[in-house]
């Protein structure tokens, strides 16, 4: 994850999200297994723990509320004890479940797992059936939730559709969301387990798994595919789609635009022991309202994979805070700004080595170099000419912040880079991110290293680094009485009075 997709994930609160789909109440029964029951060869539990959760398009509330969007879900439960259950769950989570409407007939989608010392032993489906159910049944609640289908669209930002096939998502319902879509286009992401109903729905992505993409081109009349490519460009012929996401369990997602020539596997991180209940979920939840930010396609399934990958480290039925995924996303760009940095190092290495084989010498010096001024100028001038190559490593933002504290740098490692880098004095330039440049000086193995200031050579934080690489240290006092302290002292002096 790059900055930008932490910008992106810090906008999920000022989203609103219209949900619709099937709400089903998720319980887990745990017990502890001490012997075969006498009835039956089978073991008998000692009830230690019952948990219920919002499930199915429930879930998908509970991970958009868990990253601060508004969500305004639209649902039919039933009026029975699960639906009374997962009304309360999702109450105490902080969702409105004023769009929560509720039907005499059928009973509320319920998905009862029991489990002996963590090993799933059975688990019990009743109320509506997949596939069969038509809800809601009452012609007065029909009316009601098409009225609030009408409202809610116009009043998102972004759509999600979580069809679980439980009855919510009728024929009437996706023929409605269509004229809105085509009158007022806005991003509107698909999961469904019965996509072939939503061939003219012209939404921006579906979220397919392989084998419900499969199943689809099978009924499309195409012989469904094991290339992800194929497969993709199959999808686009049986939906009305911009983009097409085919999610690969632990291989990530495929992505293909309609007009692209090809797609683009986006892989994920390796999970151990991955808890794969609701992970789709978590992974429609984040991708739309990355959509929602303004987010390409590429950076949002990206954050979808990331949310998906916390989510499955959790037991059970999980959704994942704004926090954890602002935490993902941090350590993401850290990994990235060092890889670059990396890369940077190593390229730099090699030209290094080409200079030192023509006889020169390489000079190299360090600094955070935040608003550039006159005695600047002379340390850079005076280190180039103590050899015939002068390298400049610039401290990057986070380590500046590290060494200068939070009000610091005035300016970006990019433009503090650009700057040092277009200097006449100056060779080659690159960042680092460590307090210290003593790993960059084990790497290029200057012939002299430079430091400005009033040191003794034992209080050089680099000293161990310079006297293993073997180059000469050469400290240059600074001259004259301007630094960058000061100089912001003074701006901030002159805007005070």
């Amino acid at each position: 994850m790059s900055q930008r997709a932490i910008d992106l994930v810090r906008q999920f609160p000022q989203k609103r999200v219209f949900l619709i789909g099937d709400a089903l109440l998720d319980t887990y029964l745990e017990g502890e297994a001490s012997r075969l029951c006498r009835e039956g060869p089978v073991p008998l539990l000692w009830k230690t723990r019952e948990q219920h959760a919002p499930g199915g398009a429930a879930n998908v509330a509970a991970n958009l509320k868990a990253l601060n969007a508004h969500v305004s879900f639209l649902s039919v439960i039933g009026n029975d004890y699960a639906g009374s259950l997962l009304r309360g769950e999702l109450e105490d989570m902080g969702i409105d479940t004023q769009w929560l409407l509720e039907d005499d007939t059928p009973l509320t989608p319920h998905k009862m797992r029991i489990l002996a010392e963590g090993q799933y032993v059975i688990r019990l489906d009743d109320g509506a059936r997949q596939g069969v159910t038509v809800r809601p049944t009452n012609e007065a609640l029909r009316t009601r939730l098409h009225q609030h289908i009408e409202e809610l669209y116009a009043n998102s930002d972004v759509v999600v559709i979580s069809d679980y096939h439980y009855g919510i998502v009728s024929q009437p319902v996706i023929e409605q969301l269509t004229a809105l879509a085509n009158r007022n286009p806005k991003p509107i992401l698909i999961d469904s387990q019965a996509l072939q109903r939503f061939q003219h729905l012209p939404a921006t992505v579906v979220t397919p798994n392989h084998a419900e993409a499969q199943r689809l081109v099978e009924l499309g009349g195409e012989t469904p595919a094991e290339d992800w490519e194929e497969l993709a460009q199959q999808l686009h012929k049986v939906l009305h789609v911009d983009y097409v996401a085919i999610t690969l369990a632990e291989h990530g997602v495929y992505l293909r635009q309609r007009a692209a020539a090809s797609g683009l596997h986006v892989p994920t991180r390796p999970v151990e022991n991955a808890q794969d209940v609701g992970a789709g979920d978590s992974f429609a939840a984040a991708f739309s309202l990355a959509l929602a930010a303004g987010g390409s396609i590429e950076e949002s399934a990206q954050i979808g994979l990331d949310n998906a990958g916390i989510a499955v480290t959790k037991p059970r039925t999980a959704f994942v805070s704004q926090q954890e995924l602002l935490q993902r996303a941090s350590l993401r760009t850290f990994t990235a700004v060092l890889q670059t940095q990396e890369d940077e190092l190593e390229r730099l290495r090699a030209t290094l080595e080409i200079e030192r084989l023509r006889g020169k010498t390489i000079v190299f010096t360090n600094g955070v170099f935040d608003i550039l001024h006159a005695g600047h100028i002379h340390f850079l001038r005076q280190a180039r000419q103590l050899g015939d190559v002068l390298v400049v490593a610039i401290n990057s933002d986070r380590s500046t912040r590290s060494l200068k504290g939070p009000g610091r740098p005035i300016h970006s490692e990019q433009d503090r880079l650009a700057l040092v880098a277009a200097l006449d004095p100056v060779n080659y330039t690159l960042l680092f991110d460590e307090d210290t440049s003593s790993s960059i000086i084990s790497a290029l193995r200057p012939d002299i290293y430079v430091k400005g200031g009033d040191y003794s050579d034992e209080a050089i934080p680099e000293a161990a680094a310079i006297q293993e690489a073997g180059c000469h240290l050469v400290i240059l006092p600074l001259v004259g009485s301007a630094s960058t302290s000061n100089v912001i002292e003074r701006i901030v002096a002159t805007q005070e009075g």
